[in-house]
């Protein structure tokens, strides 16, 4: 396989340098956005859409904001044809948007095609014929001039059938295979396209130029474009228009440094689709503006529904670590990444700055209709603390101390490791109660009672070990403190109360309360116990118990 000099490179520079696009920091400002799913997209299916699913997808990009739809080659097949006159004739198409039919530079094809665009309150017929050179040597075998002939015929066509069809139209011509055809020859082809058409500020002509395959890196691409842009006819007039394909998987690359070429529009599908590794993604383009702080005039606000009906109607599937839209793409698993998102997220909550910059996160997730919750912190065996502590404080309110966290941390981990499964967060919040909450075993407490003496605490309590009940007397300097004294003296236990913490669980007059309590023993170890009642100083004590109980 490896021999790599049977490859050339078939790509053209511009005679001249082409290299001001560089200087942009990034995009600012949104492209006319096309959508090619249901024609690119859907032949590259490999069981194309139904009308119906057509519909319901055209229903789809409607709803996300698309006002450029390109619908189908209605000369190619029947269901195109059927799909695009039950567009008009059901007048589904809305006042402000404008479908898109493609058909070749080809006499018989393009009549076919107005014949099915009759009618449409607004449609852009697009017309293409192929430019590169392998195009013109080894499919059609002639010469740029004969090549350019088919260009013009092709345009002057559209103009005329334009005059003689009802309906109100557009015109778009693509250089097929612009990236493999010399600069100065597309750009050739192109105005003399131009010429043809006489485009007006009240009607603009669009010049499509395709990455029909990709042959370079995407600054060639974006050069590329700025000599088009900087030489094309009628330039104020033309709507410089990008279609990249994603075979060196730069689809995303060429696009926006297209666009910074000066490019006006951009034509993709949804997550991608498209013949052999896809078109360019325009969720990830979109997005990708979105998180510059520009807005894309595209709504992917509940992009789960979004991914939904794009499965449902083509049969694909959105990748778990597809950008943006992925089930996996905010997640995080690694402990030192949960333990950066839960602190970025308290930090939002704390401050309330201008802009987003929790770590790890580019986006807020529930800008697309994602949740915290489900779709941010998940615990594996490579999950810490942070995360654990995390989903146990955002989901069941359980603000656990630092030192305890790690413990809790460490168990999760022990049971995602042995069981070589992801933890749900309920089950995370049942290991807890069963790990650290109201632990009876093997010591327990029946029975306490209090008085005051001497400016301190006095207690009598009644315990039970391994069914031996006995009740002691201790003071302390508080509560808990005398408590867990009577403990050490009836069973002569060694530790040290080292941490001890509370907090309500709930709002109301009635609420639960909740104790943490932290032992350490004489090795330095530390064990943990919870405690949960309606009486803060029982919650205590049976999250003494529990410490004791662990360790």
């Amino acid at each position: 396989m490896m021999n790599a000099d049977k490859y050339k490179r078939q790509y053209y520079l511009p005679p001249e340098r082409c290299m001001s696009w560089a200087d942009k920091e990034y995009v600012d400002k949104a492209p006319i956005w096309c959508s090619v799913d249901l024609r690119d997209g859907n032949q590259a299916l490999v069981i194309p859409m139904s009308l119906e699913q057509k519909v319901e997808f055209f229903k789809l990009l409607v709803q996300i904001g698309f006002k450029e739809i390109e619908v189908g080659f209605p000369a190619a097949s029947e269901t195109e044809y059927e799909f695009l006159r039950t567009l008009i004739e059901q007048n589904l198409i809305p006042e402000d948007v404008t479908i898109q039919v493609l058909t070749q530079a080809r006499e018989h094809i393009i009549r076919k095609t107005f014949e099915a665009v009759k009618g449409a309150p607004r449609a852009i017929v697009h017309v293409y014929n192929s430019t590169s050179v392998s195009q013109r040597e080894q499919v059609f075998r002639k010469s740029k001039e004969e090549i350019l002939k088919i260009a013009v015929e092709g345009a002057a066509l559209l103009k005329k059938l334009a005059q003689e069809t009802e309906g109100n139209f557009q015109f778009e011509y693509s250089p097929e295979s612009f990236t493999g055809t010399e600069p100065e020859y597309a750009l050739e082809v192109c105005n003399a396209v131009l010429d043809v058409w006489q485009p007006t500020a009240e009607n603009k002509a669009i010049i499509n130029l395709p990455v029909t395959v990709q042959h370079s890196m995407p600054h060639i691409y974006a050069s590329q474009i700025e000599y088009m842009c900087k030489h094309m006819k009628y330039r104020e007039n033309v709507l410089v228009s990008l279609h990249p394909h994603n075979d060196r998987g730069c689809g995303v690359a060429d696009a926006e440094m297209g666009l910074l070429a000066g490019a006006d529009r951009i034509e993709g599908t949804l997550f991608g689709n498209g013949e052999r590794t896809g078109n360019v993604d325009i969720v990830t383009l979109a997005m990708n503006m979105y998180s510059q702080g520009v807005e894309p005039g595209l709504d992917f606000s509940d992009m789960p529904h979004v991914c939904e009906i794009y499965e449902e109607c083509t049969g694909m599937k959105v990748d778990e670590r597809s950008p943006y839209s992925g089930a996996l793409v905010f997640a995080a698993f690694s402990g030192s990444h949960q333990d950066a998102i839960a602190k970025g997220m308290h930090w939002i909550e704390e401050k309330d700055p201008d802009h987003w910059t929790v770590p790890y996160l580019p986006i807020d997730p529930k800008d697309v209709g994602r949740n915290y919750d489900a779709d941010v912190i998940r615990i594996n065996s490579q999950s810490g603390k942070g995360g654990v502590g995390y989903i146990l404080e955002t989901k069941y309110g359980l603000n656990l101390p630092p030192k305890m966290r790690e413990a809790m941390g460490y168990a999760a981990k022990a049971v995602s490791d042995h069981a070589h499964k992801e933890l749900l967060p309920s089950e995370i919040f049942d290991l807890f109660k069963k790990t650290f909450e109201n632990v009876v075993e093997p010591y327990s407490i029946n029975e306490v009672h209090f008085q005051q003496k001497n400016g301190g605490i006095v207690t009598q309590v009644t315990s039970t070990f391994r069914g031996r009940t006995i009740t002691t007397e201790a003071s302390g300097n508080g509560r808990l403190d005398a408590v867990s004294n009577a403990l050490k003296k009836a069973y002569e236990l060694k530790y040290s109360l080292v941490t001890y913490q509370e907090h309500a669980l709930e709002k109301s007059s009635k609420s639960k309360a909740i104790a943490y309590v932290g032992i350490q023993k004489p090795d330095g170890t530390l064990a943990w116990g919870a405690g949960v009642d309606a009486d803060i100083i029982r919650a205590s004590i049976d999250a003494l118990v529990t410490a004791i109980n662990n360790r």
